[in-house]
This record gives structure tokens, C-alpha cells and sequence, in this order.
């Protein structure tokens, strides 16, 4: 049951109503930033609920098991916050999200329909659709470790403790041509081995892809020329002159870290556990220390 105000209470009772839906978004760098469906501005709480967004969203599914809750909302591009540059970017990736219901005549009644955050977002030059989610998804992250034969740290972490501040493991280069927002050769790094930052980071620091980053799925050195191709396309085009750091890549293999990094003590795998090969083997019988052989 939703505790109501009397006021609210009276005024859905009687099928006529002055009610709104407000959203809440704040992002991971701490900024608030409030919408509403209302024909105009809102004020409550020190946020202003934006009107000119023109916010729809879908029928709220919700339930009280532990699926997750989830409904779509819409928009126009037309915000001075809320513009196709920052949602390419990732600033409103998994950014925390209240929806409210409003009372545009007396903004004090209101009442907290849904909390969660932002999924998936779809976008185009002038329109948006993002997926809203219930805070039940937080349950289906993983917790804690794996046993699995790889490493489950992060390069360069407090676990695995590489400096990747360090000109061995980092280098930076200027793109001297692109193919593609994914594929592109650069200078400034024939220095490095072949493969040395596949699986690796690229993160911009100019050009309009300035501030993001991306993984690297290949780099490949031949003297002179190095081109990488990132795992996914950046969200603006990659231009000649765009400059960027690059760390080194690790597969989490105990190979990799005793042969590249020499980093063994900090492996965080369990590289001799058995696999599903112990599972299916079958007994091997051999010769016996008394000499004789059984069957």
C-alpha cells in the first residue's frame, strides 16, 4: 500500500486530477538534474523539473518478487543538459533515477512511484528511448570472487598493483589516419611490441571524443605503423591530429603475468584448478611399485 496524502488520496478518488510525473536524475559526477511531462517548470526539493525535455514513458511493470521492475521513457533532445553529446559519452550510464508523481497545483503532494537507474539508451539527433531499472538489478551483479583459472583483477588495481602510471606499461600517440570510428593508425608509439596493448585502454584526451575511453581488441606494430581497432565504435568520429593514451593489455593469464608483467605474487587466478577434463577423465592404472600391473 502507498501512504498517500489525504489530499492526493481525495484527488485520485475523485477521477480528476492535477498530476504529473517528475524524473531525478543524478549522474556519477554528482550532478542532479530533474524532467517532468508537465507543460511547465517545477520546483521542489532545490531541483527544477524541466518541461521542455517533453518526457513520455511507458506502463511501469513492477512486482513484489525479486524480478527486476523496468519501464522505458522517451524524449526530445531539446534540454541544455540533456543532449545527444553527454549521453554518448556515458554520462547518464547507470545513473541513479527517481520518478515521481506530482502534483503540478501543490507540488508538496507527491509520492515516489519508482527507484533505480538508467540501462540502456537509445538515441538520435533529436530524440532519446533509456530503459529504467529497479533497484532489484543490483542483485544480479556478481559478488565476491570466482575461482576460475584467469585473474579476476583489474590491471593496474589495488589487487594487482602494476603501475600503469609508468612509461612501460602507458604510451601516448596522435592519430595519423582512421578507417573508422574503431579502427585508426597512429604515431608516437613504435616503441612497443606488436600485441603489447591488445587488450589494453585507449582513452581520449583530445578531439571530440575527448575523455573516453575504450578497449582495445588489436594493436598492431610493423616499424613505423601502428594501428589499433577498439572493441566497440567511439561515439564520435576519430580525426587526424586526436591525441590519447593507451595502457598495456593482459589476458589474466599466470603466463602473461610471469612473462610481461612479472607480477606472479599479486596473480589473483587459481591456475591449477582442475577443469571439466578431471571430470570426464577416467582412471589410468599402471605399473605398480611391486612390478606388477593391474587392470
Amino acid at each position: 500500500m502507498r501512504d498517500l496524502s489525504a489530499t492526493m488520496a481525495a484527488n485520485l478518488a475523485s477521477g480528476v486530477t492535477t498530476f504529473c510525473r517528475c524524473w531525478l536524475l543524478q549522474r556519477a559526477d554528482g550532478a542532479k538534474l530533474g524532467f517532468t511531462d508537465h507543460d511547465r517548470d517545477l520546483v521542489f526539493g532545490g531541483v527544477t523539473y524541466e518541461a521542455l525535455a517533453g518526457m513520455t514513458a511507458s506502463a511501469l511493470h513492477q512486482t513484489n518478487a525479486l524480478d527486476i521492475d523496468t519501464m522505458d521513457v522517451a524524449g526530445a533532445l531539446q534540454s541544455s543538459h540533456l543532449n545527444e553529446a553527454d549521453l554518448a559519452g556515458g554520462l547518464y550510464d547507470n545513473a541513479a533515477l527517481m520518478l515521481w508523481l506530482v502534483d503540478w497545483s501543490n507540488p508538496a503532494d507527491r509520492d515516489i512511484l519508482f527507484a533505480g537507474s538508467i540501462g540502456e539508451v537509445s538515441r538520435g539527433r533529436t530524440s532519446f528511448k533509456a530503459e529504467m531499472r529497479g533497484l532489484s538489478h543490483a542483485l544480479n551483479q556478481e559478488r565476491g570472487r570466482l575461482y576460475q583459472r584467469g585473474c579476476d583483477a583489474d590491471l593496474g588495481d589495488g589487487r594487482c598493483r602494476i603501475d600503469l602510471a609508468s612509461g612501460t606499461w602507458r604510451g601516448t600517440g596522435t592519430v595519423t589516419g582512421a578507417s573508422a570510428n574503431h579502427a585508426f593508425s597512429a604515431s608516437g608509439l613504435a616503441g612497443y611490441a606488436d600485441g603489447w596493448f591488445t587488450g589494453g585502454k585507449v582513452t581520449w584526451s583530445s578531439g571530440a571524443n575527448a575523455g573516453a575511453v575504450m578497449e582495445v581488441k588489436t594493436h598492431a606494430a610493423a616499424g613505423a605503423v601502428v594501428a589499433f581497432d577498439l572493441w566497440e565504435s567511439m561515439a564520435f568520429d576519430i580525426a587526424v591530429g586526436d591525441t590519447f593514451s593507451v595502457t598495456a593489455g593482459c589476458d589474466k593469464s599466470l603466463a602473461t603475468c610471469r612473462d610481461r608483467f612479472g607480477n606472479v605474487p599479486n596473480f589473483r587466478g587459481f591456475p591449477f584448478i582442475p577443469g571439466n577434463d578431471a571430470i570426464t577423465a577416467y582412471a589410468n592404472t599402471g605399473d605398480r611399485n611391486d612390478g606388477q600391473s593391474r587392470g
